[in-house]
This record gives C-alpha cells, structure tokens and sequence, in this order.
C-alpha cells in the first residue's frame, strides 16, 4: 500500500495531477495572502512567551484590569556631559509640546521634565495601551524618534527614546525585518550548493523551485496554527523556515540521488522515479517523521514560544517532506533527463558503486582499526564537550541586539544619572489595600530595590506600586533580585504579586530551565523508540544514541567557547540548550538513519561487515552533501542582527557539519565494524549471519570473478 502510494506521482497520468494540486494550493495560499497574514500574526514581546502560571502573569492580569489595560510606558532621556544648558531645558519643553501635539489611541501625554541630581539628565515619559497588536507600539514610538531627530539641537545632547515600550518596539522592528532577508540569504546560498553539487546551470531549478513551494506553503498553515492559538514570534518564524530551506533540500538530493542511480539502469523515467521513490522513500519518511516527532515534543514546554516552535517546526517538516516525495518527483518525470545537462544520466552509465569511491576508502581505512578510530573519535569529542564548563546563559533582552539599537543606548544614559531601574520599575500588586504601605516598606529594605511608589492605581483588586531598582531592570543582577522582592512582598502581605518587565524575564528564564530539563529526557526516549522501531536492533539503537549525544555536547561546548572567546558575547541564552540538543539529535539521528537503513539493506546480503563498507560507499556524496546544505542554511541565522539567533545559527550549523564528517562517517562505521553482527540484536539479521557468515567483497581495486 505504501509503495503504491509513494510511486503516485512517477505515474505517467497522475504527475499532472499531483503538479496541478500543488499548483492550485500555492495559488489559493498566495491569493488569501496567508504569509502576510502569518507574519503579522507574530508575538515579539516578552510578555507573549509567559507561562500561564507564572506570577508575573498572574500580576500582568491583574494589573491590566487596574490600568484597563496593559500600559508600555515610553521614556525620552535628554543628557549632556557637564550638565544641561538652558538652551537644552528649553528644547526639552518644544521637544515636549511636540510630542504632545499628535495623540495616538491609548497613549497618554508626556509630563514635566524629572532632572537627575547632577543635572546632566532629564526624562519625560509617557504611556502606551497595549492591545497586542505591533503597530499599537511602533506607530507612537517611531513617530516620537521622528519628531526629535528633526529637532536642531546643539552639539553634545544626547537624545534617545528608551522604556518598555521602546525597547519592544526595536524587538518587534529586528523580528520584521529577518524574515525576509533570511529567506533570500538563504535561498542564495542553497541556489550556490546546488550548482556545485549537481554542476549543471539548469537542474538546480527544480528542487530550489520545489523548497520554495514548501516555504510558501508552510506559512500559509502555519497562519492556520496561530488561529488555534499556537504562539509564534520572529525566532520561531526564523527557525521555521530554515528548516523547510534546509530540510527541504536534504530530501530532495536524497531522492535525486537514487532517482538518477535508478535512471542509469531503466529507460523509463517513470519507472526510475517510481523505484527511486519505493526506496528511498520509507527512509526519507523515516527521518523526516523522527525530526517532526522530536519537535512535538516541545509542546510540552512552559513557556509559549517554545512551545509554538512545536508545531510550527513540525508542520514545516512535515509540508517538506510532502512536496519533496510528491510535487518534486511529479516536476522531474515531466522534465524528463535533459536538465540534468550536461551530465544527463543515461542507461548502462557508470555511477557511484558499492565497492569504489572516495567513501569506500574511508570505510576500509576505519575497517583497519575500527576500535582505535572510534576510541579516539570519542576522546575528541568528549574533548570538545569540555567546552560546557565555559558556558554562561548571560544573554538577556538588554544585550540580545548585535548592533547598537537606540532603546538600549538610552537605557545606558538612564542608568548613568538614575536608579537604572527606574525607566522599567517592578508591578507590585498588594491584594489588600490596607497592607500596601507596609509591602512598600519591606520592599523598600531590599538590598538593590532603589525606591518604591504608589501609582494611583488601585480597585477592587488590590493597589498597584512601582519598585524602581538599582541595577538595569534588563540584566541578570535584576533578575536575581525578583525573588527576594516577592519573598519581602509576601511576608508583608501574603498574596501579593510581582511583575513587570525584569519579573517578566526572570519568570521566562526560569521556566526555559525547567522545559530544558523535562524536554531533553523525554526527547531521548521518544527519538529511542523510533530508532527501535526502524532497525528492530537494542545495540544499534543505543550506539546511534550515544554518538549523537556526544555529538550534541561537543557541538555545544565548542559554541560555549566561541560565544565567548570569538564572538565577545555576554553569554547564551537559558534556551540554547534546549534547541540545540532538539535539532542535533533529530537531525544527527535523520542522517544515522539514512545510512543504517542502506547498511542493513546491504548487509542482509552481504554481511555487517562489507554492508557497513557498502552502505557507506554509496550514500557518503549524498549525506555529505545534505549535511553541508543543512549547516549552510542554519548558518545564515549567524548574519542576523540578533544573539540568540547568531548563538543558534552557529551551534547547528557547526553540530550538522560534526555529525555528517565525524560522527557519521567515522564513529559510527568504526563502532558497527567493531562490534560486527551483534549490533543487530536482537533482531533475525545477527541470528542468520551467526549462521551463515558473512559475504565478502573483493578486495578494493580489484574484480570478482
């Protein structure tokens, strides 16, 4: 039933079929506009990726019913070194009835000045309603940067728009602008690999023209996700796409491979195709289902844009795979062999064999001394992990821009003349009215809190404070400071909440944590099981695990060193683990598949030995030619404005390459050859060449007779 299915779009009547579904889906997609419609459908601000049982969200709740609604104040911060000039005070009063002059909905008006102690600072603020749209933020912000930068102004006063509001605006900016650039870098750089794979100016068309199918496709559900209320921000749109890039490509040369192998032995190209498909095919599905699986997993997460990386990375595979097993194959049984000038495979031609190649000399030269070599793969690698000592989850919101953004500069002016906490203040919500002088007070005595105040703001629900801190309300320092403020709150008044934007993050941090260490066990037993199901062998199973375990650590800890020494980033963010160990091991195992299920094909005839050698033989060029497009894709995350993206762009791109010239190529053939035919236990294969023996090739260079 399967094979039929699968060979449905090499069949002479049914390509048209297939092409043209996939035609009128890309049409219909396009004309309802769903990937705009899925763009402005994602979530930037901090505040969207809280679990619902944080207390930062319980306090957000609260504290927009006190509002009526959730208030973003903006800061305008004026400096000058030596101290303001009178001239500056009374630009700071034009600048002032400017901003004023035009309303936006839900906003307030920007008050008189507050002057720092040594006169070198002013602030003015106001505030923004949320209603979670991004234009709701951007459209003040922007119009407020406007106004000033047209302001002349003497040499020497600083002028920045910074708080809550402007520092989501310039996230909710950098988000905008990636996925575009994204999808050209990386189309580029998949349009380049191709010619150099295939070398040929015509073939690279079809399966770069099928990804973006995929692509096109992929964000028009996942417009439909977002309707069932899955969260999706700019990281996991980033990520998204480059899976169906990167992914995409991958199935695609693993199905040409077999698919022009198959055309050197039939003059059918339907019946190549429909042979291509039956066999390559199930191993195909097999890993693109392992990565999908792998990703539901983090459904499971607290916090919501992990958890939305779930689905939308799934339902991005699983669109991959289906355009690359229907829509491509459909195309190139109706292109015909021509665009695969000027090397067209033709029937009797010679191609990539099981017993010669650069890869079969790789196998016999690890076959030589297979425990040494995986004894010291293993050694390098655990060398490589030792890396994880240096690593530092210092990443926050306040240091997660590569270049300089105008909210982080000013909120560096703040700091300088005020309490750095001051523009971004904790939410205090006292429950009980009549304790909320004495929460202020024992809140005041924390070490680090600079001065709490009352808002005005109070109802039925409690009185809401502003507890401005010492230290930048962006930085770990003040994160580490939220419990012990909650821990004075609630001993003054039991019931109390905290919030705002450092409670917000610290909630967020802490929640990436505990998903990290919940996710990665259950990651491990989930990708098992599959891999259990698919070789039908405990041994093969567990040494593909370990390698890729291993594999993940020392990607890990040679980008906890990078991140570092090289790059001079502050540190990781508390998710990069998470992600990183998500897409090493499914992608690690995806390749592991694609090797172990040819070996074993091989060695139920020729023994573990010789098919270890022959499966290597034959899909080396292929893997090592995916694994090289997956790296180049996840490495144009590396150009991208933002830290995390850039951390995660290199640990993947750096892991694939380590997996597909090191551990798939090298551990793993070392660690089949050395345990030999017990690696297929317990399954029929290492009972009957216990029996029989293994077959042997002729030695390398020479012919059988």
């Amino acid at each position: 039933m399967l094979e039929r299915f699968l060979a449905l779009p090499a069949g002479r009547r049914s390509k048209w079929a297939v092409l043209g579904f996939w035609l009128v889906a890309v049409i219909a997609i396009m004309a309802t506009d769903l990937p705009s419609k899925y763009a402005d459908a994602e979530k930037n601000e901090s505040t969207s990726f809280l679990p619902g049982d944080a207390e930062s969200t319980k306090a957000l709740e609260v504290t927009k019913r006190l509002q009526g609604g959730e208030l973003a104040p903006t800061v305008v911060v004026f400096q000058r070194d030596g101290g303001l000039r009178p001239a500056d005070r009374e630009a700071i009063a034009r600048d002032t009835a400017q901003l004023n002059a035009r309303a936006f909905r839900g906003t307030t008006r920007f008050g008189e000045p507050t002057l720092s102690r040594d006169g070198s600072t002013a602030l003015i603020s106001n505030t923004i309603r949320s209603d979670g749209e991004s234009d709701t933020l951007l459209d003040p912000v922007d119009h407020y940067r406007e106004v000033l930068r047209t302001e002349d102004r003497d040499d020497g006063l600083q002028v920045k728009v910074t708080g809550p509001s402007g520092v989501s605006a310039d996230a909710i900016k950098v988000f905008e602008d990636i996925n575009g650039t994204l999808i050209l870098a990386a189309g580029l750089l998949v349009f380049v690999l191709l010619i150099l794979i295939y070398r040929s100016p015509i073939f690279w068309f079809f399966p770069l023209f099928s990804v973006i199918v995929a692509e096109l496709v992929s964000r028009g559900g996942g417009y439909g996700l977002t309707e069932l209320g899955v969260t999706v921000n700019g990281q996991t749109s980033s990520i998204a796409s480059i899976l169906v890039l990167g992914a995409g490509t991958d199935y695609a040369l693993l199905l040409v491979a077999r698919y022009r192998e198959e055309l050197r032995r039939h003059e059918d190209k339907h019946e190549a195709m429909a042979l291509a498909l039956r066999t390559a095919g199930p191993a195909v599905i097999a890993s693109a289902l392992t990565v999908a699986i792998a990703l539901l997993a983090l459904v499971l997460a607290k916090v919501n844009g992990t958890a939305g990386m779930g689905p939308v990375g799934a339902f991005s595979i699983v669109v991959a795979l289906l355009v690359q097993l229907t829509f491509l194959p459909a195309l190139l049984v109706a292109v015909g062999r021509r665009p695969f000038w000027p090397f067209v495979p033709r029937l009797g031609d010679e191609g990539v064999d099981e017993t010669h190649g650069v890869w079969r000399r790789v196998g016999e030269r690890v076959a030589a001394r297979p425990r040494r070599v995986w004894l010291g793969t293993v050694a390098l690698l655990a060398l490589c992990a030792v890396g994880l000592l240096n690593f530092s989850s210092g990443l926050t919101q306040g240091n997660s821009f590569r270049d300089s953004v105008e909210s982080i500069e000013g909120q560096e002016l703040v700091a300088a003349a005020f309490p750095a906490g001051q523009s971004a203040p904790l939410d205090v919500v006292v429950r009980d009215p009549g304790r909320a002088q004495a929460v202020g007070a024992a809140v005041a005595q924390v070490d680090g809190v600079a001065d709490v105040r009352p808002t005005g703001q109070q109802g039925a629900e409690g009185v809401l404070l502003a507890a401005a801190l010492d230290v930048d309300p962006y930085s770990t320092e003040a994160f580490d400071l939220v419990p012990k403020v909650r821990e004075a709150a609630a001993a003054a008044a039991p019931g109390t909440l905290v919030g705002g934007s450092s409670a917000v993050e610290a909630d967020v941090r802490d929640a990436s944590e505990r998903d990290t260490l919940l996710l990665i066990p259950i990651t491990l037993v989930v990708v098992f099981l599959i891999l259990l199901v698919l070789l039908r062998a405990v041994t093969a199973t567990l040494l593909l695990m370990g390698t890729v375990v291993l594999s993940f650590a020392a990607a890990l800890g040679i980008g906890s060193i990078v991140f570092d020494v090289v790059f001079g980033f502050p540190g990781a963010d508390p998710s990069i683990p998470l992600f990183a160990f998500i897409f090493l091991v499914a992608l690690g195992v995806d390749y592991n598949i694609f090797l172990m299920a040819r070996v074993r094909e091989e060695t139920a005839k020729h023994g573990t030995r010789d098919g270890m050698l022959r499966g290597l033989a034959v899909t080396g060029g292929v893997i090592t030619s995916a694994g090289i497009v997956l790296a180049g894709t996840f490495s144009v995350l590396a150009a991208l404005p933002l830290v995390f993206l850039t951390e995660i762009g290199f640990v993947i791109a750096f892991g694939v390459l380590l997996d597909t010239f090191l551990v798939r190529s090298v551990l793993v053939p070392a660690l089949v050859l050395d345990v030999g035919p017990k690696v297929w236990w317990p399954s029929r294969l290492a009972r009957e060449e216990a029996v029989r023996g293994p077959a042997t090739d002729p030695p390398h260079g020479t012919v059988a007779g």
